[in-house]
């Protein structure tokens, strides 16, 4: 059978055309249309904006298979990877896009291997315990300075992103006193409704930087990552830069939403955040339901190499093939459930730090600052609470990463 066909008859949800993005069923749930598809199977087809005839995968094994399948491709200059949303001025693409040295993201083995080992002495296990010490008072350092402000305040800007910017460009040896310029272009980069311009241009702007960065740090190497990086001399500044421009970004964005997202679950889960107070043991565990919860690094793109069988289709090679690891994570047959916000739940095996080979590599340093942010802001903030409407939060569901662009709170006792 045709894929054509298969789209006109194995479904009795209809095909999306573009993939279901608005946030209908709550600022933490799937979009309903997403639910439904899984409901009616892991594999769903999926028609592109372009045109395109590809897939969309959302039950939890049918992720976790398709993520340690190398034949599923994460280049993107082996062929055209289709982009599943309408981007203002963006041409359908019409030939494969050109690899971007050291972005590890977008490589397969034998080049991922090489660029990911020369990492991961910096992010093991051990090295982030070492750290953590010193997160716990990066925290403690921005909840002082959070104290002394006169509520309601915006705890993206003063709390969620200064935290892990602050952590990584400790780790990295970016100066912090640079942050407004990352800051800027990776929210720019990020941003799905901007231009191909303005991404390319924001895109631009960080890698001109961070390459001036990474040629200082090969000529007078500091005691940091990046540092680390520097002094393999098998990496051109080329790669050192894309690998600069992956950890700075993954390594502020993605925590940065965690905090706040989380801060607003728990606010909207006052049972639970009750719960949490009253016994800060169950924090290491709400940590990682919240991470279950709310996958804030959502979509992800492969590309099959070869016909694939996968949750019961026949992926077709060339396909583009779209995951969704939210709602892949609120899959009913792994977690009772998945919608309710449960901090007893044992949320271990979820999928926000991915699968396979790309799983990422800084999830410890993730759930250190986790653990130290909430601890923190909870036992500083014993009332804290929105300062408006739950629905008028502003969500980022314009962003690749989803969040709060704005979270403001306010606070009833002066706090210690």
């Amino acid at each position: 059978m045709s894929q054509t066909s298969q789209i006109q008859t194995s479904q009795t949800v209809p095909t999306p055309r573009g993939l279901p993005m608005e946030r209908d069923a709550g600022p933490f749930a799937p979009p309903r249309h997403l639910t439904r598809l899984r409901a009616a199977g892991p594999v769903s087809p999926l028609v592109f904006p372009d045109g395109h005839e590809g897939w969309l995968v959302t039950g939890y094994d049918a992720v976790r298979q398709l993520m340690a399948d190398t034949r599923f491709s994460s280049r993107q200059d082996i062929g055209v990877i289709h982009v599943p949303y309408e981007t203002p001025g963006m041409p359908a693409a019409t030939e494969p896009s050109p690899q971007m040295p050291g972005l590890f993201i977008s490589m397969d083995p034998p080049d991922h291997t090489r660029m990911r080992r020369k990492l991961t002495g910096a992010f093991t296990v051990k090295r982030m315990k070492m750290l953590e010490d010193h997160i716990v008072d990066i925290v403690a350092r921005q909840l002082d300075e959070l104290v002394c402000l006169t509520p309601p305040v915006d705890l993206v800007k003063e709390f969620a992103l200064p935290v892990p910017s602050l952590v990584i460009c400790e780790l990295l040896g970016v100066p912090y006193t640079d942050r407004e310029n990352f800051q800027g272009n990776s929210a720019t980069f990020l941003q799905k409704d901007v231009t191909l311009e303005e991404k390319m241009a924001a895109y631009g702007a960080m890698t001109t930087y961070l390459s001036e960065l990474v040629a200082h740090k090969r000529a007078e190497p500091g005691d940091d990552i990046l540092s680390d990086l520097a002094r393999h001399d098998d990496l051109t500044i080329e790669e050192l830069t894309g690998a600069a421009f992956l950890l700075l970004l993954a390594g502020h964005e993605t925590t940065a939403n965690m905090l706040a997202l989380g801060t607003f679950a728990l606010l909207e889960n006052p049972e639970q955040l009750a719960e949490l107070r009253a016994d800060p043991s169950l924090l290491p565990n709400a940590v990682e339901e919240l991470l279950r919860f709310l996958s804030v690094a959502d979509i992800f793109y492969r590309y099959a190499t070869e016909d694939i069988e996968l949750g019961g289709e026949t992926i077709g090679k060339g396909s583009t093939v779209v995951v969704s690891l939210l709602a892949a994570n609120h899959d009913p047959q792994r977690f009772d459930n998945p919608d309710t916000l449960d901090i007893h739940r044992k949320a271990r095996g979820h999928l926000s730090f991915g699968h396979g080979i790309h799983q990422c590599l800084g999830q410890q340093l993730a759930r250190i600052e986790m653990r130290a942010g909430f601890d923190g802001l909870l036992r500083r903030f014993p009332t804290l609470k929105l300062a408006i409407p739950a629905n008028e939060v502003k969500l980022r569901a314009d962003m690749n990463i989803y969040g709060v662009h704005e979270l403001p709170v306010t606070w009833t006792e002066t706090p210690e």
